[in-house]
């Protein structure tokens, strides 16, 4: 009976151990892949950095206010039950340092007071609007101008309710300057973002560029007043500190290391400006996505590189916009799983770029990397788990070369964050406070144990929901940004 089993087992035991070793050679390569990867983007963000500090240091922004040939930007904030924060937002878009630009506000079906007070605060009236329905959108219910000419810049769309990507495409279709700037209506805009940000389509000469990002702070804790951060500190939660960190190591490394080598795929839709005429030539954003921002980018990209054009996705290293970011780990869970959903389906969407060298950098570098890199990271991390808990329970892995390994990864990921912070202590120097630079230390050391787990987590729900077929963007709420008033009125008490 024994001798009837033993090539059973003999065959099972070697089958096992085929599976360990490919296994592990396996997630040995992804690992170094890993290391290798950012280690590189440290180098290229390091001199993308160091260009763009000597470039400007003596710049002056005022020329191009002033500039005759400074392009026109429309920008359109899409605002949904936005009815407690819609007045000053829109005050504060109308107050940035440039000479010509429009407010485009889109009311996209508020069943709050959204357009009533914009209305009343704004002397708005309905007009007879003429303008090209060039993209497909949801009814407008109405198009409203001042009659105060302090806010002719000024321009309300009212619709009916279709989403962020339908509301910025009625934006598009009114809009009058050649350049689009695409924000969130409740972020907060640096008085000299749109002149910092309009700069590298004047200056790009052998290239067009075709879209421009920009550095997205966090602003959770900060001091505001009259739409502008006065105080800049860190949140009180290690969820929001957290993503201060997460934050500047996407922009100041990730982004600028893109940049450099012209593979940037991704601008944030918090803030971004865009080329009009080629954003109506691939036909506007795609509403039947939660990744909208970089599946537009993808599809300006394919077209530039279709048609044989030059061109460049830049990225301004600048702080220049501030948004509040979740402190739940229940709203921080949704926007991650939208995440993870929205980049699965622009890389579905887009699969003919996939190591095609027609598409160049994108095709051969960037979008592999969001394949595996991005997209893939959280099934490789759960698996490598269950993987090494195998191994542990099997007795094939010693305790040394496990501890030994763990501590490499842990110390890795450390270096790569404080690079980062450092990126922005030498560059701007915003968090002064040195309290904040030892929470921010204190964040990156306990990141890695209490916080990416659950990033692990919410990417593995954002594939999971992706196959069920489970869509929308989830209730993002948010509590508002602190006011330099309050912070007093709770000292003095």
């Amino acid at each position: 009976m024994l001798t009837s089993k033993t090539p059973f087992c003999a065959m099972y035991n070697l089958l096992f151990d085929l599976f360990v070793d490919v296994m592990g050679i396996i997630f040995l390569l992804y690992s170094l892949s890993i290391i290798m990867i950012y280690l590189t983007m440290t180098v290229l963000s390091t001199l993308e950095m160091r260009d763009h500090l000597k470039k400007n240091k003596f710049a002056d922004y005022k020329d191009v206010i002033t500039s005759p040939v400074a392009p026109g930007i429309s920008i359109i904030a899409p605002a949904y039950n936005e009815g407690k924060n819609i007045v000053q937002n829109t005050k504060s878009l109308m107050t940035l340092h440039y000479s010509k630009y429009e407010v485009i506000i889109v009311n996209d079906g508020s069943k709050d007071d959204t357009l009533e007070r914009m209305i009343e605060s704004f002397d708005m009236v309905k007009t007879n609007f003429a303008y090209n329905h060039a993209i497909e959108t949801k009814d407008i219910r109405g198009i409203y101008k001042s009659t105060n000419r302090s806010f002719a810049k000024l321009t309300l769309i009212d619709k009916e309710n279709g989403g962020k990507a339908d509301a910025l495409n009625a934006g598009i279709n009114i809009a009058q300057q050649e350049i689009l700037a695409c924000i969130d209506v409740d972020c907060i805009l640096s008085s000299d973002s749109l002149t910092r940000m309009v700069r590298p389509f004047m200056e790009e000469i052998n290239r067009k560029v075709i879209a421009v990002g920009g550095v997205i702070g966090v602003a959770n804790n900060c001091d505001v007043k009259d739409g502008t951060v006065t105080k800049y500190r860190v949140p009180d939660s290690l969820m929001g500190r957290f993503q201060v960190v997460e934050y500047l190591r996407a922009f100041l490394m990730g982004r600028m290391a893109w940049t450099r080598i012209n593979g940037l795929m991704l601008i944030s839709g918090a803030f971004g400006l865009f080329n009009r005429e080629l954003v109506l030539k691939v036909g506007g954003y795609f509403p039947k996505t939660v990744g909208e921002d970089m599946e537009l980018v993808v599809r300006m990209r394919r077209y530039m590189a279709e048609q044989k054009i030059p061109y460049k996705v830049a990225f301004v290293p600048d702080p220049l916009c501030w948004t509040e970011v979740p402190e739940s780990a229940l709203i921080l869970g949704r926007q991650r799983n939208r995440w993870m959903r929205g980049t699965i389906e622009t890389l579905q969407l887009h699969q003919q770029v996939r190591l095609n060298p027609k598409y160049g950098v994108m095709g051969m570098v960037s979008y592999p990397f969001w394949s595996f890199f991005e997209k893939m990271a959280p099934i490789f991390e759960f698996m490598g788990l269950i993987y090494t808990i195998i191994m542990i329970i099997s007795g094939d892995i010693s305790a040394v070369y496990f501890i030994a390994l763990f501590v490499l990864i842990y110390c890795f990921s450390i270096m790569i964050s404080s690079f980062s912070i450092l990126y922005e202590e030498i560059a701007y120097n915003n968090y002064k406070d040195k309290g904040d630079l030892k929470k921010l230390l204190t964040t990156i050391m306990l990141e890695p144990f209490l916080i990416h787990p659950r990033i692990v987590w919410w990417g593995l729900k954002g594939h999971y929901h992706f196959i069920k077929g489970k869509g929308g963007w989830g209730e993002m709420i948010r509590t508002g940004f602190r006011k330099a008033t309050d912070r007093q009125n709770v000292s003095n008490a």
